[in-house]
Order: C-alpha cells, then sequence, then structure tokens
C-alpha cells in the first residue's frame, strides 16, 4: 500500500508543479490580452492539486515514509517554482 500512495503521490506532486509553471503562460494572456480562461482553469486544477499533494504528504508522513523534516522540506518545495521536480528527484524516485 505504501508504494501505490508514494507512486501516487510522486504523479501528483509532478502534475501540481506543471500547473504551478501554466502560470507563467495564462497570467500573461489574462493581464495583457484580458483572456481570463486559461488561467481559471489552470488556476482551479492547481488549487485542487495543491490540496491533494498537501493531503497525501501528510498520508506520507503519518505512515512513517516520510520523516516530519522531510515532510517539511516537501511541503515549502511545493510553494517554490521547480520544487515538486526538484522533491520528487531527491526524495521520492
Amino acid at each position: 500500500m505504501q508504494n501505490k500512495n508514494l507512486q501516487l503521490f510522486k504523479y501528483v506532486a509532478l502534475i501540481e508543479g506543471i500547473t504551478y509553471l501554466s502560470f507563467g503562460i495564462t497570467v500573461p494572456l489574462k493581464r495583457i490580452y484580458h483572456i481570463n480562461e486559461p488561467n481559471y482553469v489552470m488556476g482551479m486544477a492547481h488549487g485542487i492539486l495543491f490540496i491533494v499533494f498537501v493531503i497525501l504528504l501528510t498520508r506520507l508522513v503519518q505512515e512513517k515514509k516520510f520523516s516530519f523534516l522531510t515532510g517539511v522540506i516537501l511541503f515549502i518545495s511545493s510553494l517554490v517554482p521547480f520544487g515538486t521536480f526538484w522533491s520528487v528527484k531527491k526524495y521520492v524516485d
């Protein structure tokens, strides 16, 4: 069960990182060209994936797959662009 949760966490973290980086495209579309829809869709997807990421991270910390400190590092890395890619490579692969 832990390997399944770890794989799910890995995929969610990578997709969450992609949606975070997508704001580099959608925000200029919204601000410069007044095209709101891509930013709304990616914002909603990113928000949902971030919540799932935090839930899975909490579950993995509670199951002792990650230490508390690793959990904090993984959480902080989700707030930094490219952070989830680095953290998945370092802690999950």
